[in-house]
Parts: structure tokens; C-alpha cells; sequence
């Protein structure tokens, strides 16, 4: 019986926005600016909602908290996501890539990056050490449901992530991370 082809999926990409990524990252210290390039990517097919992912560079200097352990640890793994995650949701609502984010302003963004963004769960895999100085990354959104929320919660955003590090030398991790968003638009709505 023959098979019936999926139609190819279409891929955008955005190079990495300079003056967005200065203005994610502003609340970090300047020893703690790890991510220094992130390339978006909408990818969808006919009939399914687009999905975002983003293709990242970092550099770790030397560690912002502990003398240098010699690996990429757990730490700088979640800072690291923190700053992909909020980069990669501040081009969403910029290029309206996401439909429950196309309603966002970048000042409901901005009034929001720290916070109303709440990991709610997070979890970690260490496959292969890594050293933190320079390597690469992904992070992407797999799921963004919206909750509409009742007279005591406000309406959230909830993300389904995943996103992996790894370096020259085979050094790699991945994880997965759900985050839920207060959802300014439908909070404003309910009022």
C-alpha cells in the first residue's frame, strides 16, 4: 500500500539580534553574560503549530560564583537555560513567532523576564564532562499551552522545554525544563 508523504517542513531562521540579546541579558552581572549568540528557528509544517528552537554560543571565563571546578556544572547548565530561554521567548514575542505570544508587547515582556517566569520543573543529564569555557547549545520549545486561570490564580503561559550543551571534546548534557509565565494578555482580559 503506498504512503502518503508529509509535506517538508519549513524552517525561518533569525540571526542573532545584538541589541535584544544587550537587553536579555542586562540583568545579569557582566562575569555572567555566558550566552554570546543565539540563531532562532521557527520550523512547521502544514497543519501543525511552528515550533522555535535556537542554535546558541557561550563563553564561561571563569566561574561567577566558585573557584573553578574544572566542568560545566549544574549551575552554570541552569544559568545558561535562563539565558536561552529568556532570549529565545523575548524573539518570539518580537517576531511573534508563537500564537499564545503574538498578543504580547515587548513591555509585557520586559515587565516580566524575572519575575513572572517560574521553572517548575527541571531536571538534568550529565552524559560526558564538559569544560565551561567555550561551547555550544540548543534549546527548544516543545509545547507553549496557555491556562486560562480562575479568580484566585493568574492566567499562565506554560512551557515544555528541552535543550542540550556540548563541546569539542565530547563533553555533553542535556535536560528538560517546564516554565510556567504569568500571561499578562489574558490577565488584563479577565479584569
Amino acid at each position: 500500500m503506498p504512503t502518503l508523504s508529509q509535506p517538508p517542513a519549513r524552517a525561518t531562521e533569525f540571526a542573532t539580534d545584538e541589541v535584544l540579546l544587550e537587553q536579555v541579558l542586562k540583568p545579569y552581572r557582566l562575569n555572567c553574560q555566558y550566552l554570546k549568540s543565539a540563531v532562532v528557528r521557527l520550523t512547521d509544517r502544514p497543519g501543525e503549530a511552528g515550533r522555535v528552537s535556537a542554535s546558541c554560543e557561550f563563553e564561561i571565563p571563569e566561574s561567577c560564583y566558585i573557584d573553578d571546578t574544572g566542568h560545566f556544572n549544574s549551575v552554570e547548565f541552569n544559568i545558561c537555560y535562563n539565558q536561552m530561554m529568556y532570549y529565545v521567548i523575548a524573539k518570539a514575542v518580537k517576531e511573534r513567532l508563537l500564537e499564545p505570544l503574538a498578543s504580547w508587547s515587548m513591555a509585557d515582556y520586559w515587565s516580566r523576564q524575572l519575575a513572572d517566569f517560574l521553572i517548575t520543573d527541571f531536571r538534568s543529564a550529565f552524559r560526558r564532562a564538559m569544560r565551561g569555557g567555550r561551547f555550544s547549545g540548543e534549546i527548544e520549545i516543545v509545547d507553549l499551552t496557555e491556562w486560562e486561570g480562575d479568580d484566585l490564580h493568574e492566567a499562565l503561559l506554560v512551557a515544555q522545554t528541552t535543550c542540550r550543551y556540548w563541546d569539542e571534546a565530547g563533553g555533553n548534557c542535556h535536560g528538560e525544563v517546564r516554565i510556567a509565565i504569568t500571561n499578562p494578555v489574558s490577565n488584563q482580559n479577565r479584569s
